[in-house]
């Protein structure tokens, strides 16, 4: 039998929100979605750290970005920046922040659920 399942983040089924972002979760086949909007200034190891307790963001990614530009510094020291468009691929260990004006949004598929979690 056909199944489908349709969810819209217009009406998300969980937000969480910090200093400078929001993170809207939808769940759908039995996994989570996120979308992460990021304003200007915003920087993991400022505005997420205090609420992650960890030295680096563990959360693993893999997303689309929609609009903006991030800057990415790992753990061993690699760097590197995204714009809209981008498909990105981070492991756990990074930090990172929204370079220029614009914010950014990503489509996030791994990684979202636990991402600015509170404890």
């Amino acid at each position: 039998m056909a199944q489908a399942e349709l969810k819209h983040f217009s009406t998300p089924d969980e937000v969480r929100t910090f200093e400078k972002g929001q993170l809207e979760l939808v769940h759908i086949g039995g996994g989570v979605v996120g979308r992460v909007t990021l304003e200007p200034g915003w920087r993991w190891s400022l505005h997420v750290k205090p609420i992650a307790g960890t030295e680096w963001c563990e959360a693993p990614h893999f997303q689309y970005q929609l609009s903006g530009r991030m800057h990415v510094l790992l753990a061993d020291g690699t760097e590197m920046e995204s714009q809209a468009g981008d498909v990105i691929r981070l492991s756990a260990g990074h930090d990172a922040w929204v370079v220029g004006d614009d914010p950014v949004v990503v489509i996030d598929w791994a990684g979202a659920s636990n991402y600015a979690k509170q404890t």
